[in-house]
């Protein structure tokens, strides 16, 4: 009898995500927990954007635009492009699996880093395609490695910038060099899904000057700094070419009309991302500052979450967090078996956290 699951399918590993807060609350008797695993917008959601949404909430009974054609608009408008350099996705996880199914044949192969975005990696193997992972270098970005890593088959190169989970970014001058020196027939897909938290430092790049690139990509989310994450809204900015033939692909109605108005109302909220960008930098400050005192090794951050060697299996460590009302995220699964991942969260996030670090490394 043939088999149903195709065998590419059968040997991925289903990606796991946490449970509801609500069911963890339950199952410890706990009155409050603090979600600082998933690089949320420690505000919440963008106000305009929420006042957008309740707006249209009388239109949900129609089919949205499944152009996108006013979010486009506005983004073009925003970053001066043309609106036909756009498309919009369901998250920037949907960006992703339109650039390997419009251009990846099965016999080719995709490069990443290791560790970075798992969903590189993921969507690659759901059609049939191979990973080569290069390690990073010191929690940076091998370039070079990434540049040998290139052969005949080589179709796509993922760099996720800054890096999740590592919190790193490329500089403008390595990245300027990589990108001369790659073939114009191998994509180069600059996942900028943190970017926004790394528009004050001088040395990260500014990648629109790159769409005179035929062959490169940036695909950026409304999920984090704009505190969007439940709509699943991304977008991707590219040579029209590449564009038209990743809407081939794309399936019609893909972003829902809140998601779409949302996002619009978003990037007109200036206040919101300001004060977002403000609170996280004020909170790597003070987290950093705690982490120096316990004398615990991260890796400095152009995100809003921090990797923290906690000296320690990631696993128990999450669970005694977990115990006290902390929710943050193990690097197990990255192979990084003494590290976690916290989110910067408000003031007053920050300092609980940091309360129930010291309580968890002393054994209380």
């Amino acid at each position: 009898m043939r088999k149903l699951v195709r065998d590419n399918i059968n040997s991925i590993k289903p990606y796991e995500p946490g449970k509801p807060i609500d069911e963890i609350k339950r199952e410890l008797g706990l009155p409050e927990i603090i979600k600082l695993a998933s690089n949320e917008n420690p505000l919440g959601v963008s106000p305009l954007a929420l006042k957008a949404m309740k707006e249209s909430l009388a239109e949900v009974y129609r089919y949205p635009d499944s152009n996108n054609y006013r979010l486009r608009k506005k983004i073009a408008q925003r970053f001066n492009v043309d609106m036909d350099n756009i498309i919009i996705g369901n998250g920037s996880n949907e960006i992703i699996e339109l650039v390997i199914k419009t251009f990846l044949y099965e016999h080719e192969q995709v490069i990443t880093s290791s560790p970075d975005f798992l969903i590189f990696k993921l969507a690659t193997l759901q059609e049939a395609g191979k990973v080569i992972e290069v390690p990073l270098d010191n929690f940076y970005c091998d370039l070079d490695k990434i540049y040998e890593a290139i052969n005949e088959k080589t179709k796509i190169i993922f760099l996720s910038n800054p890096n999740n989970p590592v919190g790193t970014y490329i500089e403008k001058d390595k990245l300027n060099s990589f990108i001369d020196r790659v073939t114009e027939d191998i994509i180069i897909f600059l996942d900028e899904a943190y970017c926004e938290f790394a528009r004050n430092i001088a040395e990260y790049p500014k990648s629109l000057k790159y769409l005179s690139k035929p062959n490169v990509i940036i695909c950026r989310t409304f999920s984090k700094a704009y505190g969007l994450s439940g709509l699943r809204l991304g977008y991707g900015i590219a040579n029209k070419d590449i564009i038209q033939g990743m809407n081939k692909a794309r399936q019609p109605f893909n972003v829902n009309m809140l998601a779409q108005v949302a996002g619009e109302a978003a990037l007109d909220d200036k206040n919101f991302l300001d004060r977002t960008i403000e609170i996280t930098e004020a909170g790597k400050i003070y987290i950093y500052n705690e982490l120096n005192e316990l004398e615990l090794d991260y890796v400095p951050s152009a995100t809003n979450f921090i990797l923290i060697n906690v000296k320690q299996n990631a696993n128990e460590f999450f669970k005694r967090l977990l115990k006290k009302g902390i929710i943050v995220r193990s690097m197990i699964s990255y192979k990084l078996n003494n590290w976690i991942r916290v989110t910067v969260g408000t003031e007053e996030e920050n300092k609980k956290f940091i309360e129930s670090l010291k309580k968890v490394i002393k054994g209380d």
